[in-house]
């Protein structure tokens, strides 16, 4: 049953929250141009998605349409834009789960693919399958005559020069767990109260062996229930993983009858007590909207049917 505690007064007719990472993001390390370019990113995701919703469609269409923009964003650590691993590729991840039913599909590991968040909605709707990976995802994406790309087109000289200059520093090649998380996400509630949640990144700069994080993982870095929430994460994938955040939240709200908030700060601190950092952007069918990070900032916004919009950056934004 949806949980009590988090009603509002008034259930606003839908709901959505969106995020573009979490990190080392502070007023002094980002300049005027690249703040004013990641505002106008976070408002075009949410006039996508505002547009599903507000019209009267689905949260999944929302999900998916807020995600695409930011795909197509170079702003932002997914599809164009994304970082480069260890040998010098984009190996791009993405998730997506519908709280109706809690179907959901994921793909890990594309790098010929314009769109992963389609192509993990195509995996839930049109395969027997909850995730695919690599070539064979690719082969898929084909099969269902999704937009393919030339791994050129993620290319950007900003995410290359990150890469060096990691090189340079790091000869093995391990991450920082400080760095900024640049992977996207987006949760909605639609008019008739379903909850969807979708996410997709392009991993860490300088990933090595296939690695994959949390993103593309139902349960740690995406889960949609319409019993409880629907959450996207973003962060340090190894420590979000261990403990299974996002289901983590949605059971906590389930079951101890904590609003959205109170949860998702909870799990969060116990992802900080493991070592990991990151934040997660979480909406339920009561109509509550909320965001939890133990980093200095993380890119976010959210608008309903009776709300203004707000966009975020920094600790101390509403």
């Amino acid at each position: 049953m949806p949980n009590p505690a988090a009603a509002q007064d008034t259930k606003p007719e839908w709901t959505l929250v969106i995020h573009g990472g979490a990190g080392i993001i502070k007023r002094d390390t980002i300049t005027p141009e690249q703040e004013a370019e990641v505002d106008a990113g976070l408002n075009a995701a949410l006039d996508a998605g505002q547009k599903v919703l507000a019209g009267g469609g689905a949260a999944l269409d929302a999900v998916e349409a807020a995600i695409r923009v930011l795909e197509d964003d170079p702003n932002f650590n997914a599809g164009r834009g994304a970082v480069f691993t260890w040998d010098g590729r984009n190996e791009l991840d993405s998730a997506i789960m519908d709280g109706a039913d809690r179907s959901a599909g994921a793909v890990a590991g594309v790098g010929t693919v314009r769109h992963p968040v389609t192509l993990a909605r195509a995996v839930m709707e049109h395969s027997p399958h909850v995730m695919l990976s690599g070539k064979g995802a690719e082969q898929f994406a084909r099969e269902q005559d999704l937009e393919i790309v030339d791994p050129s087109w993620f290319w950007t000289k900003h995410r290359r020069e990150q890469l060096d200059k990691m090189k340079e520093n790091d000869k093995l090649g391990w991450f920082d767990v400080d760095l900024k998380y640049g992977t996207v996400g987006a949760v909605a509630m639609d008019k008739d109260g379903h909850v969807a949640a979708a996410t997709s990144t392009g991993g860490l700069t300088g990933k090595r062996w296939d690695r994959i994080g949390d993103s593309p993982i139902i349960g740690a870095g995406t889960y949609a229930d319409d019993r409880a929430c629907a959450v996207s994460a973003t962060g340090a994938g190894e420590y979000f993983i261990r403990e299974g955040v996002a289901h983590e939240i949605c059971a906590r709200v389930r079951f101890t009858g904590e609003t959205l908030k109170q949860a998702a700060d909870k799990v969060m601190a116990e992802v900080k007590d493991l070592g990991g950092t990151g934040g997660v952007i979480l909406t339920g069918p009561t109509g509550e909207m909320a965001w939890s990070f133990n980093t200095p900032g993380m890119y976010r916004g959210k608008v309903s049917s009776d709300s203004d919009r707000i966009v975020g950056f920094y600790e101390d934004a509403q």
